[in-house]
């Protein structure tokens, strides 16, 4: 089993940064493919990025392409998405996910059925 604990969301302005968290337990992260998605009111899940379990592989959502970078530290056991240039279409809850490695994980990332462990979610708000 592996449990997923999102931190770092809250409020920001448009054009601003953040960088959320997600510290795993029960497993080490370092054997899994990693993803972020993101879901807002009336919306369904959205993917945001991925990477493998190597950290060599990195994979983004059409939307977030240039301005969010996902990384991981393996030693941490933890997952990061650095979240620039903000913008109010970003605003949502985003929760972070595990997979077990796999074949053809590049060709699988962005799909929520790909991923067998979900965390609570933390909300992020952009402000206009």
């Amino acid at each position: 089993q592996v449990q997923l604990v999102e931190s770092g969301g809250g409020l920001v302005q448009v054009g601003g940064s953040l960088r959320l968290s997600c510290e795993a337990s029960g497993r080490t992260v370092a054997t899994y493919n990693m993803g972020w998605f993101r879901q807002a009111p009336g919306h369904e899940r959205e993917f945001v990025a991925a990477t493998s379990w190597t950290g060599e592989g990195t994979y983004y959502g059409d939307s977030v392409k240039g301005r969010f970078t996902i990384s991981r530290d393996n030693a941490k056991n933890t997952v990061f998405l650095q979240m620039n240039s903000l913008k109010p279409e970003d605003a949502a809850i985003y929760y972070c996910a595990a997979a077990a490695a796999r074949t053809y994980y590049n060709r699988r990332y962005a799909y929520a059925a790909e991923y067998d462990h979900w965390g609570q979610g933390t909300q992020v708000t952009v402000s206009s």
